[in-house]
């Protein structure tokens, strides 16, 4: 499966608020700020988001990540984003080049701690 890896555009900047490096939005592809787009450990990152996505039909991904965020604010505050167990396994192993390659599926799930 080819995974289409973008500049930003201005439109996705403006909604974005100028906070993120890279967004995943599949089924559309990967999109990065022109700066980050030679930086591995973010495509790597996001290229763990575009599995969890796939493994979840895309839908369900976003259905728990933003429960999981709205439960993570009265628990973690500010630190909810950091804390949701799409980015833990994301963060972790953004540095693990080889990491895709022997993932399990719903790995992210293990994240999942109070």
């Amino acid at each position: 499966m080819v995974c289409r890896i973008k500049k930003m555009g201005r439109l996705l900047l403006l909604i974005t608020s100028d906070l993120v490096r890279a967004i995943t939005l599949m089924p559309f592809g990967i999109y990065v700020r022109e700066q980050y787009m030679l930086n591995k450990r973010i495509i790597n990152h996001e290229m763990i988001h575009r599995q969890q996505q796939f493994e979840m039909l895309i839908i369900f991904f976003y259905l728990w990540y933003v429960i999981e965020w709205l439960i993570r604010i009265f628990i973690n505050g500010r630190r909810a984003y950091v804390m949701i167990s799409f980015e833990q396994e994301a963060y972790a192993n953004a540095a693990n080049m080889d990491y895709l390659e022997t993932r399990k599926h719903f790995c992210w799930f293990k994240y999942i701690k109070s």
